[in-house]
């Protein structure tokens, strides 16, 4: 419930203070006072829209504070949790405007973004009109204000679980069938490759391990000469020659040399050992290279062969086998890819079938609402001296989306046998206003916490239509919170708190000024209204004639 409005240099009100209550409060005044005023600061608290230019000329800002009762379990509260912003059982909303278009808000003395304040405000006010800016008139509105009075919430969010969830297995199915077109496009290239792969079955490292040999037995004709040089150098026409010719002529010295010799004839003979193992391992070498002369050429095919297929690929030899990996599970893929896409399209085929069905109790529960608001209408449009009117909720046939396969409209034939149309294009001025009004009856019978405005709905009707409007709202405002701006006596007179709204000039200046209007001063406004700017006794009588027939 809206409890406090202080409204501060905005547009020609320059200071305003007003403490709202339950029930219907009706707002009254001569066309131009500022009625609308009102209405547009309490938009600007509420982060809605509007015109730009609130701030009063020569001031250096405009500012308007909106303070609210609320429930424990006023759904303000759940945006308050969600914004990380203190909650407490008055709400504060500040706002601040200057002259250069900046904004600044604050919600319990914290800033806030104007979208935390437009969340909110779905939650504390609903605003109403024969322009209905707030979406009555608006398809596209209809079918989640339907679903709202059918209570569809739960339906609703198995039915956005199991769109997301069709949406996922058609994707998933659309990508399979995108890879295995692409794999099958490839596939005379994977089984090449993988056949050319397996035949070569190359290994880590080996291209480094068949250089090596390579350059080694490149080098072997060369290798054999020096070989051959060394061999004989060590022979008996060389080394092992002249240490036998030595060893014989020290052995004949050693007799005499009483021990002098033992030392080196040792020595001498360790070394002929150590020469005859270099002669013994120059041997097994050189007999290696002499055991395949076709070795050096298996292994440059081998070498060429797999550095040529390291080329054909773009990867490095040592990345020749992780690539046939690769293709090999491509080549998997696309052999299971049929078996893949078949168990892909079952569960997408269960996902539409899951969807089809939730859908399908969506449009029944739809329709139930649809034949219950219809009746509830039929009910709220008699009392408002519309009881020959027709309203009619129609569901049809829409695009599949997460919210299901309706589209809903509201529609309506003010005269049995015409035919049915928007409200907005068949119903006039006055039959507007009290479509809106059996709407916003029958749409919000079971909200909570939330003032609803009412501006100039009842425009275009007078008399016992009038009358008949002013108690639907009175009805509506019990245990609630109404506003309604008026220019209806009859209206005026059913409301439980009345405010005026006037202009006042001071030293050349015009401001806006809102009055809590007492017994006597509510029938001297409620006469103005019947008689118009001369008030009479005869005025002051029917006022007084008006209200108390309210009473009674």
């Amino acid at each position: 419930m809206l409890l406090h409005l202080d409204i501060r240099d905005m547009l020609i009100i320059d200071r305003l203070e007003l403490a709202f209550q339950p029930g219907l409060n009706v707002l009254t005044g001569e066309t131009g006072a500022g009625k609308s005023i009102l209405l547009d600061a309490l938009g600007f608290a509420l982060g809605w829209r509007g015109r730009a230019d609130l701030v009063r000329a020569g001031a250096a800002q405009g500012e308007v504070v909106a303070t609210f009762a609320l429930d424990p379990d006023h759904g303000a509260l759940a945006v308050l949790a969600e914004a990380g912003l203190p909650a407490s059982p008055e709400l504060i909303l500040r706002r601040v405007n200057m002259p250069d278009g900046r904004k600044m808000a604050w919600i319990n003395d914290r800033r806030a973004s104007g979208d935390v304040l437009r969340a909110l405000s779905d939650t504390l006010v609903e605003l109403h009109g024969q322009q209905d800016d707030r979406g009555l008139l608006d398809p596209r509105q209809h079918r989640a204000m339907l679903d709202d009075f059918g209570g569809h919430a739960a339906m609703l969010a198995a039915m956005r679980t199991s769109w997301s969830a069709h949406r996922a297995a058609q994707k998933a199915l659309t990508s399979a069938q995108a890879d295995l077109a692409r794999m099958q496009a490839e596939e005379d290239f994977l089984r090449h490759a993988v056949a050319e792969l397996d035949q070569l079955d190359p290994q880590q490292g080996e291209e480094a391990t068949l250089d090596a040999s390579r350059r080694l037995m490149q080098s072997a004709a060369k290798m054999r000469e020096d070989l051959a040089r060394a061999d004989a150098a060590l022979g008996v026409q060389g080394a092992e020659g002249m240490m036998a010719d030595a060893r014989r002529w020290l052995d004949g010295l050693a007799g005499r040399a009483e021990g002098g010799l033992d030392e080196a004839l040792g020595a001498l003979e360790r070394a002929m050992v150590e020469l005859g193992m270099a002669q013994d391992a120059l041997a097994r070498f050189a007999e290696a290279l002499d055991l395949d002369p076709f070795a050096l050429e298996r292994t440059e095919e081998r070498l060429f062969a797999l550095r040529g297929l390291a080329r054909k690929h773009g990867v490095g030899p040592d990345d020749l086998a992780s690539l046939a990996d690769e293709l090999r599970g491509r080549l998997a893929a696309l052999d299971g890819g049929t078996d893949q896409i078949a168990r892909l399209s079952a569960a997408e085929t269960m996902a539409a079938k899951d969807y089809a069905e939730m859908a399908a109790k969506l449009t029944a529960a739809r329709r139930a609402a649809a034949a219950k608001l219809d009746a509830a209408m039929a009910g709220e449009l008699a009392p408002l001296k519309m009881e020959r009117a027709v309203f009619t909720t129609e569901i049809a046939p829409a695009t599949p989306g997460p919210e299901g396969v309706d589209q809903v409209t509201f529609v309506a034939a003010t005269n049995p046998g015409a035919p049915a149309g928007p409200l907005n294009k068949i119903a006039s001025g006055g039959e507007l206003s009290r479509f809106l009004l059996a709407l916003k009856v029958c749409l919000t019978a079971q909200t909570r916490g939330i003032t609803m405005i009412f501006d100039e709905i009842d425009r275009g009707v007078g008399g016992a239509t009038a009358d008949a409007v002013g108690r639907r709202l009175k009805a509506l405002a019990e245990g609630a919170q109404v506003l309604v701006v008026t220019h209806s006596p009859q209206v005026a007179a059913l409301g439980a708190h009345h405010w005026q709204v006037a202009k006042r000039v001071t030293d050349g200046v015009t401001f806006s000024h809102v009055s809590a209007l007492n017994p006597d001063q509510r029938i001297d406004e409620v006469a103005r209204m019947l008689a118009g700017e001369r008030i009479t006794d005869a005025a002051r009588d029917a006022a007084r004639a008006l209200i108390g027939a309210v009473q009674g």
